[in-house]
This record gives C-alpha cells, sequence and structure tokens, in this order.
C-alpha cells in the first residue's frame, strides 16, 4: 500500500513573519535611524525606530516597501509624542495656574481677614486710599479730615498690617 506523501516540513505562519521581520531589520534599520536622526537628532531616532519595528512586528503587516511602512510608523509615532509631550506641557501650566490661583486666593482672603481687624477709622482711610483709588486730599474732604491725619492713619494701618501679615 502506499503511503501519503508527507509535507517537507515548513515555518508556521508567525514564525515566517518573525523571520521576515529578522531580516527587514537587518536590510533596513541603519537607513531608519539615519533617515530619523536627520528628522529628530540621535537618541530620539533610535527610540522611534524601534517604536517602529516593535509596532511593525505587532501589526504583523505585509511590507511591500518597508522603507516607506517604517518611516510612516516612525513618523507617527513621533507626532504621537509631540502630542503626549504638549499634553503633558498643558497639563503641568494648568496645575501651576491652579496653585498660583489658590495662592492668590489665599492671599486676598489674608488680606480681607488682616483689614478686617483695622480699628474701623484706619480701616476706612486705608480701603479708600489702597481700593477706592481716592487721593490723601481727596480722603480727607470725604472724612472730614486733615490731610496730615489721613496720612498719619495710612501709615498706622500699612504697619499694623505688615505687623499682622508677619504672624
Amino acid at each position: 500500500m502506499l503511503k501519503p506523501r508527507e509535507a517537507p516540513p515548513s515555518e508556521s505562519a508567525p514564525e515566517a513573519l518573525s523571520t521576515k521581520l529578522d531580516d527587514t531589520y537587518r536590510r533596513h534599520a541603519l537607513w531608519l535611524i539615519a533617515f530619523l536622526r536627520r528628522k529628530f537628532g540621535g537618541e530620539r531616532a533610535e527610540d522611534l525606530a524601534q517604536e517602529a519595528f516593535t509596532r511593525a512586528a505587532a501589526a504583523r503587516a505585509e511590507m511591500r516597501n518597508p522603507r516607506a511602512y517604517l518611516a510612516s510608523v516612525a513618523m507617527n509615532a513621533a507626532l504621537e509624542q509631540v502630542g503626549q509631550e504638549r499634553r503633558r506641557r498643558e497639563a503641568a501650566a494648568a496645575a501651576r495656574d491652579a496653585d498660583r490661583a489658590e495662592a492668590d486666593q489665599e492671599a486676598a482672603l489674608l488680606l480681607e481677614q488682616v483689614i478686617l481687624r483695622l480699628p474701623p477709622d484706619l480701616r476706612e482711610v486705608f480701603l479708600l486710599s489702597r481700593f477706592g483709588g481716592l487721593t490723601n486730599v481727596e480722603i480727607a474732604r470725604r472724612c472730614n479730615l486733615s490731610v496730615k491725619r489721613v496720612e498719619a492713619r495710612i501709615t498706622k494701618a500699612r504697619a499694623i498690617c505688615t505687623a499682622l501679615m508677619r504672624d
């Protein structure tokens, strides 16, 4: 009786892809790194080349034109990195802005508390000067005080505010 002919041993599909990718790496890695180096510099080029081959291995894609495919994959990886870096910078800036806004709120609250602790006669003159935008002469007329008295009250209010802010 005749035996069926055995097929010659051949590589399985994953092994064939792996062998093909190894061959592609040997043939095109240096070119890809040089190409990327011209665009992005040394260390980044090597990282992007590594990423391109990693993505090519994961995609298990048939590469009709390996250089074009790898360059395209590497450029897409570079664009993703740029986007990630931009998002990180924006997040850091937003965090700094939030910290600054919180610090500004705390300072405003502290200033409000300090001003509220001033005696009423000093507080009125101080507020008119600092936040009302009035001159000492205008404050003197409005409060029925002499200009010297207004100046003395503003000076005393500043001294009290400074002392309270230190504590």
